[in-house]
């Protein structure tokens, strides 16, 4: 696969590229700040700025990355990162053909504009290349802004529930 993809929505030239070794504070800045205003409502204060502690996800992404246990990607808009996500076989111990979408955040300027869209089609297309047939992913019960981007884009909710960071999860899945 490509390690980097070039193309255009709206006013914006937009560049995937796979993240690499020294990107963890570009990764790390875009989850903190995706969380903040994604999950203010759903999360406690507490809780929020417990996540969101910038420090803390850069050593995570620097041991994901070292490990390079997912795969992951970084979406600039006119040169500026915007969109981080990551893949990896399920964390649930499901069927080998079964990949996990572990992330997907974006700032919030560019909610709307296209941009999540294209990063999803281009991580769904790299899953099924990588020859799996089934993606899951985790989200809020209460986001109802991202639930229904993953519709928009053929997931389905499934039963599976489950709590984490004291809000509920609903699982969702989608056959490649």
């Amino acid at each position: 696969m490509a390690s980097e993809v070039v193309g255009a929505i709206g006013m914006g030239n937009v560049k995937l590229r796979r993240a690499k070794a020294g990107d963890e504070k570009v990764l790390a800045y875009i989850q903190t700040e995706s969380w903040k205003s994604a999950f203010d409502e759903i999360l406690s204060a507490k809780e929020l700025e417990r996540c969101t502690d910038v420090e803390k996800a850069e050593e995570m992404y620097r041991e994901v990355l070292r490990c390079q246990n997912a795969s992951i990607f970084i979406e600039f808009v006119d040169d500026r990162p915007h969109c981080i996500a990551g893949w990896s076989r399920n964390r649930e111990g499901l069927e080998e053909n079964i990949a996990e979408l572990i992330c997907i955040h974006s700032l919030c300027d560019k909610w709307h504009k296209g941009y999540g869209s294209m990063m999803m089609g281009h991580i769904l297309n790299e899953i099924r290349q990588a020859g799996y047939s089934e993606v899951i992913l985790w989200v809020f019960e209460k986001n109802l802004r991202a639930r229904g981007f993953y519709e928009k884009h053929g997931f389905s909710v499934t039963k599976q529930k489950n709590q984490s960071h004291g809000a509920m999860e609903v699982m969702y899945s989608i056959q490649l």
